[in-house]
């Protein structure tokens, strides 16, 4: 029986009826389902999937899923959180499927898996997916469809080495990974022959109708809310910052073409509207969509906007938010430090973060939520002093609004130009200072757990030597500690956590992602680094070049 959330759904798109030799597909989303069709770009993927009728495809969550094929051909994953891959190993034992994908043969389905954690560095799953689409979905999906079908009924070999000549797709196993000795850096990366491709190349969508939700549901984390995609990557370029980098370029949906009437597709079934993308407020004509959402018979939608440029913050923008049931906004603005701000390319100074909270007052906002980050490579602890004299300033000048500093710790990430630097250990005292220091003030301060970064940095730096240690980690727990004991478990076969989380690495290394070619090449990539490292005071004394 179809579990009840199911029923919940209004459906914005018209699924096919497959055809009697559809191929029999499950899409899963690891974690449960509020979460996962949340999500919008599961939403898209499931709606393209579902509108073919070459597809027969069900969907699978981790506390509910729809009528299962007996025998799929294909099994999908889309994974938005790194730690979420604990779910990926535990749906393919609830399905029978061997979790390395090694021990698979002819009788299990093809696991496929794509989404933004994939897409940056797959390499510590490689162990556990025959193949990894690269990037965006839109001409990818149907792409690894339609060569799928060329080779359906060969055998795993032959489909494995067709598919690995689609642009974007990435198998792993057709690619051997060489260490200078087996706990000591990548020696060389490159295919297992001369016919698979020596790079594999992330897929770009460059069209203007950009993504919005295929079903609304009120069993959504956001309930009942309808997303719309406005811009795609953020053209400010910050140095550390996957969401600017990996999906560059910055492209921008066609208001009249594809964000309005997506919009009033919307309001056709909820009264709750959120705007996505890394900086939303940076779309061209982001004015005249506030004018459109500020029509007399829109005044009951609540609207939800996803980041905005600091900048960007005026009072009309305040007023709409606030007239729409929205009481907070939230800005990035990293550091209170201009030298900080320089070396991370944060084109911000302190008054224009201070004209933000005076537009979002006016405006009649209730509170200003802020995200900074500490770690960040060539900060001092004069930085982190001036972060805090920057929310006194604020407070200073707007009397009344409630403040929020939320920080992270800095994350390495593959495809930046900080992807080299590795986490400063000391990061830890420096969110307990801005604690104290903000704390006293009657400030809230939200930091993010400093042993969340470690683990986050020790995936998105790692290679596939960490696949058997992710899988020997779920049976522990996701604690700092436990990934410890497994890396203790498995001496001498890998390097130490402090070479993927706290180790600065060298401009010659070799790369786990060397052979997957992101938007920019590495040699773009060095200068923003060296142009970074030009604002260092005083000058780090780190490998790198």
């Amino acid at each position: 029986m179809t579990p009840v959330v199911f029923a919940s759904e209004r459906l914005l798109f018209t699924p096919a009826t497959p055809d009697a030799g559809a191929i029999p597909t499950i899409f899963a989303f690891p974690n449960e389902y509020s979460v996962g069709i949340t999500s919008l770009g599961y939403q898209v993927v499931w709606a393209t999937l579902a509108m073919r009728s070459d597809i027969q495809v069900s969907r699978l969550f981790t506390d509910c899923h729809e009528p299962l094929p007996g025998r799929p051909e294909l099994l999908g994953y889309s994974l938005s959180w790194e730690l979420d891959y604990v779910n990926i190993l535990n749906l393919l034992e609830f399905l029978e499927i061997p979790v390395k994908s090694a021990e698979r043969s002819s009788d299990h389905p093809l696991v496929f898996g794509g989404g933004p954690v994939l897409t940056a560095n797959p390499e510590p799953f490689a162990d556990f997916f025959d193949v990894i689409l690269l990037g965006d979905g839109e001409n990818l999906l149907g792409d690894f469809i339609d060569a799928y079908k060329e080779v359906r009924t060969a055998d795993r070999k032959t489909q494995l080495r067709r598919l690995a000549q689609v642009p974007g797709v990435y198998v792993p196993s057709l690619y051997e990974v060489i260490y200078q000795e087996s706990t000591g850096a990548i020696a060389s990366i490159h295919p297992i022959d001369t016919e698979i491709p020596a790079k594999v190349e992330k897929q770009t969508y460059r069209g203007n109708t950009l993504s919005a939700s295929t079903v609304v549901t009120e069993k959504a984390a956001w309930e009942n809310i309808y997303m719309v995609e406005v811009v795609r990557s953020c053209p400010e370029m910050c140095r550390f910052c996957l969401a600017s980098y990996l999906t560059l370029p910055f492209r921008t949906a066609s208001l009249e073409d594809s964000l309005i009437p997506a919009i009033k597709r919307g309001l056709e079934v909820t009264d709750r509207i959120g705007l996505l993308g890394a900086s939303v407020t940076q779309h061209p004509e982001f004015e005249q969509l506030l004018d459109f959402l500020n029509q007399p018979q829109y005044e009951n939608v609540r609207l939800s906007i996803a980041s905005v440029r600091t900048n960007t913050v005026t009072q009309k923008l305040a007023e709409t938010l606030a007239k729409r049931d929205t009481r907070s906004i939230t800005i990035a603005v990293e550091s209170g430090s201009e030298r900080l701000r320089q070396i991370i390319n944060k084109k911000l100074t302190n008054q224009e973060i201070i004209q933000a909270a005076i537009n979002a007052k006016a405006g009649g906002l209730k509170s200003l939520k802020l995200y900074g980050m500490v770690g960040v490579p060539g900060e001092e602890m004069s930085d982190v002093e001036q972060t805090v004299a920057m929310m006194k300033d604020i407070k200073k000048a707007v009397p009344g609004l409630r403040l929020t500093l939320g920080c992270s710790t800095f994350v390495p990430k593959a495809h930046t130009p900080f992807q080299w630097f590795g986490v400063k250990p000391d990061a830890e005292k420096r969110l307990k200072f801005l604690q104290k220091n903000l704390r006293s003030q009657g400030m809230e301060f939200r930091p993010e757990s400093y042993n969340w970064s470690v683990i986050q940095a020790l995936i998105s730096r790692g290679d596939r030597r960490l696949s058997p240690l992710l899988e020997l980690t779920r049976h522990y727990g996701d604690s700092v500690g436990s990934f410890r004991r497994a890396f203790k478990e498995l001496r001498g076969q890998l390097p130490e956590l402090d070479f993927y989380v706290h180790a600065d690495w060298s401009t010659d290394q070799i790369l786990p992602w060397s052979h997957l070619q992101g938007p920019l090449p590495q040699a773009t990539l060095l200068k923003h680094l060296d142009t970074a490292k030009s604002h260092f005071e005083p000058p780090l004394a780190v490998s790198i070049r």
